[in-house]
């Protein structure tokens, strides 16, 4: 069992840095990194730091597929090729030019550089994508070159299309190839979104500072699209969020099918057959609720939620049991609700929360302490994080003194 109750998922064990084939990094939301970097320890892999974007380690062929298999707050995973001085183009080309471009792009496939310069002589990020290109090409003569978004976690390039990254920053060149494909947080079943839907990598990291564990109760009273209550029937059953999609890794030439499917096997051998508690998903929109049961069910998890069309105020935690977790991204203002309502409904979800009794715990997406402050609970940021572009604090209402 790990810490927060659940079982522990296969673990590729501690790979000795003998053995180890990728320096990786792990992208993550912004204050995400630390929490993720607990993840990675917990499924047992070699966490070599941790930054402000994320987390760094050592992976061999299985751990770099099992991470990317069992991270639920992880948004990508890129291997790093190399980091050398560049401060002029003859110094880009020669050392790209020496990379071993051949194991991540095969004859007839495309690749896609996004290139971003900061504080250094090389500051057209054009004019560096088409030195790389050039060193990419000469190595593979029939890939095929294709343009890029820019080198931001947000954008992504067509499945099929290798990814390669390349920052100068301070002269510095650090090249890394993309090793997800689609973005991790994009699980495969939200279609359907709310109005403000939160990201999935989002929802789990806010579940994973609740405290909350899979034998207690949990209720979404304002559920939007469904994303917490089904992150959180996924980890009840523990069910790997990548067990059913394909990574970019996966198309390397110099990647073995065998590894990733040891991991997928090995993920559905621990598969729960169902949740162990009661998880809610309530909403008073109907089209909210109808977004949560597709979502569900294209999640595999439609039968173990409850799925209600209810407004806060029918709510009551008693029915339920006399402990369990609140856990919501309610409307604050900014694209949904009314602003002139918004002090009333926090103050309601603040007022059902006490009425279920000391041992309901609360945790919740804040704009602003202000509006916690109707709340009426003693409530301590876990972490600050943003969501839709907006600076948001997870909130979590401390327990009763003994």
């Amino acid at each position: 069992m790990t810490t927060d109750g659940t079982h522990r998922a296969p673990t590729a064990g501690a790979t000795p840095r003998s053995t180890a084939r990728w320096t990786a990094f792990a992208i993550t939301a912004p204050g995400l990194a630390p929490i993720a970097a607990e993840e990675c320890h917990a499924l047992g892999l070699v966490v070599t730091g941790v930054e402000p974007a994320g987390v760094s380690l050592l992976l061999t062929d299985e751990a770099l597929c099992q991470l990317q298999c069992w991270a639920r707050m992880i948004s990508r995973v890129v291997v790093r090729v190399a980091t050398f001085a560049a401060r002029d183009f003859a110094a880009l080309e020669k050392r790209s030019a020496q990379l071993p471009w051949g194991k991540f792009v095969a004859a007839g496939d495309a690749f896609a550089l996004s290139v971003t310069c900061r504080k250094s002589r090389l500051y057209h990020s054009g004019a560096v994508a088409e030195r790389v290109a050039r060193s990419v090409l000469r190595a593979v003569p029939q890939a095929r070159a294709m343009e890029a978004p820019a080198d931001d976690d947000a954008a992504d390039v067509a499945p099929d299309v290798q990814r390669v990254l390349v920052r100068i920053d301070h002269d510095q060149c650090t090249i890394s190839i993309d090793a997800s494909g689609e973005r991790l947080d994009r699980r495969g079943w939200r279609l359907d979104s709310g109005k403000a839907p939160l990201r999935e990598t989002l929802a789990a990291a806010l579940l994973h500072t609740s405290g909350w564990t899979p034998e207690f109760p949990l209720i979404d009273p304002m559920c939007g699209a469904g994303t917490i209550a089904i992150e959180a029937a996924l980890r009840s059953r523990q069910i790997a969020p990548g067990v059913t999609r394909r990574f970019r890794c996966e198309a390397w030439p110099c990647m073995d099918a065998a590894p990733m499917t040891l991991v997928r096997q090995k993920a559905r051998d621990v598969m729960r057959p169902s949740v162990s508690a009661p998880i809610v998903a309530a909403d008073r929109d109907a089209g909210a609720v109808h977004a949560t049961q597709t979502n569900a069910a294209r999640a595999g998890v439609a039968e173990d939620l409850t799925i209600l069309h209810q407004p806060l105020s029918e709510l009551s935690l008693a029915q339920y049991g006399t402990s369990g977790w609140v856990v919501t991204n309610p409307p604050y203002g900014i694209r949904t609700g009314d602003p002139a309502n918004l002090k009333a409904l926090w103050g309601r979800l603040g007022a059902v929360v006490r009425a279920g009794g000391a041992d309901w715990r609360l945790a919740l997406v804040v704009p602003d302490a202000s509006l916690s402050r109707e709340l009426r609970l003693p409530m301590r940021t876990t972490v600050r994080t943003a969501t839709g572009g907006r600076p948001v604090h997870f909130m979590l209402s401390r327990p009763p003194r003994p």
